[in-house]
């Protein structure tokens, strides 16, 4: 039995088999057999979402060097400039004139059409898409004609031309629209392969009605970067405390209640960061999206008469100046994923205050399971209690999570070898 296989067994659940590839959609030219689609919602901000695809594509160019790779993306000349790769929109530019005034005469349905026949003329030039890690099955501020329409059309339109899918550690739920859960399940059906980031995303699906008993878990893509060497704390000097906000309106961010949402979340960091300046920690403010600049300032206009001499805040444009950031503190406060991550694969302790359970089901996994709130109810006193209870065990709980990390590293590296010898088998 093969180490990759045995992992998988391991796990519970052997590897997908790639479907059948037989007839005239499966009948690929081997110029096409050396084309790899990556698809996601790229270049738009979220540095973790780019974060795992820089780690995707950093496996790619060098386990296929000689494959072909575009990306599908949100905003492809942003990915296109930092990644170095082709690139294609996830969909067309709005439409306009009279091709906007049928769209709303018919409900969308021709630009829908349109969107179509234009995915199915870029996907058929790649013999495998992936999808790699990221919240992809989730509709997070998103209504059913976003994402989850576009992830449905890509697989369908794969589907249709003989190119393999791959659902490479993504997350799953929560999906609160009916018919943005039937699109993303969907979706996940046509896949030939599909692995998840922790538990809660596997049982999301198997209740939405989809045969998970083939699909395996892996960490988080992001796991597999390098990261900065943090320095070891000076004991004379104070501890700098991580404090990531972000600019959160709620799970559907386009409701009316989303600024009071905003309001109420700011208004607690603030005090949060307060608390740990008057008791003479140093704070840095990270953010974990292009789009939570609004949040830092809030948070920063809130503070009011404290002592702002210890607080820092920087910009941040990639997963890495993140990585950067967070070495340079001892402890993490969290809202947004991908921060977490970062704070653990540089093996700082973390407290979570998550919109979503993934956050904490990889807490739990580092041991940290009593270091998690949800953000939309989240207490500032018991905030600070989990904060001084983690700040008394820091190194113990260091050390575990260093562990536990490289665990997930060799674990995903086993996750690579079964991609090369099945879905990506026949792409050099």
């Amino acid at each position: 039995m093969s180490a990759v296989h045995e992992l998988r067994v391991s796990h519970g659940k052997p590897g997908r088999p790639s479907r059948p590839q037989g007839g005239s959609a499966a009948t690929t030219a081997r110029g096409r057999e050396k084309s790899i689609a990556v698809f996601g919602l790229f270049g738009c901000g979220n540095l973790g979402n780019d974060g795992s695809l820089e780690s995707m594509l950093s496996f790619l160019k060098e386990k296929r060097p000689e494959a072909r790779l575009f990306c599908i993306c949100k905003v492809p000349e942003v990915v296109r400039e930092d990644f170095g790769i082709d690139t294609v929109p996830i969909r067309l530019p709005k439409r306009e004139g009279i091709a906007r005034l049928l769209d709303r005469v018919f409900l969308k349905v021709p630009g829908m059409a349109v969107n179509f026949i234009y995915a199915l003329r870029h996907i058929r030039k790649a013999g495998v898409m992936v999808v790699p890690g990221t919240g992809i099955l989730d509709d997070f501020g998103d209504r059913p004609t976003g994402l989850p329409f576009d992830v449905f059309k890509w697989c369908l339109a794969a589907r249709l031309m003989g190119t393999r899918i791959a659902f490479v550690s993504i997350g799953a739920g929560p999906i609160g629209s009916r018919l943005s859960r039937w699109l993303m399940t969907s979706a996940a059906r046509m896949a030939d392969y599909r692995s998840y980031r922790d538990t809660g995303s596997r049982e999301f699906m198997e209740k939405a009605g989809v045969d998970t008993s083939l699909d395996s878990m892996y960490p988080d893509l992001a796991f597999k970067l390098p990261v900065p060497q943090s320095a070891p704390a000076a004991p004379s000097r104070p501890l700098t405390v991580g404090v990531g906000v972000m600019n959160y309106r709620g799970w559907y961010a386009f409701e009316e209640r989303g600024q009071a949402v905003f309001e109420g979340y700011v208004a607690k960091m603030a005090t949060f960061v307060t608390r740990l300046l008057a008791s003479g920690y140093n704070v840095r403010l990270l953010t974990g999206d292009e789009d939570d600049a609004p949040a830092v300032e809030a948070v920063m206009a809130a503070l009011g008469e404290a002592d702002t001499d210890r607080l820092s805040s920087e910009p941040v444009h990639s997963l890495h100046d993140v990585f950067t950031q967070i070495a340079r503190t001892d402890l993490v406060v969290a809202t947004r994923f991908h921060n977490v991550v970062a704070a653990l694969m540089a093996g700082k302790p973390v407290i979570s205050l998550s919109y979503a359970a993934k956050n904490d089901l990889l807490l739990e996994k580092m041991g940290l399971g009593d270091f998690c709130q949800h953000v939309d109810s989240f207490d500032v006193g018991l905030l600070a209690e989990q904060f001084s209870r983690l700040a008394e065990s820091r190194e113990e709980h260091s050390r575990m999570i260093v562990c536990k990390v490289g665990k997930f590293r060799k674990s995903l590296e086993l996750q690579d070898e079964y991609l090369l010898a099945t879905v990506l088998s026949g792409s050099t």
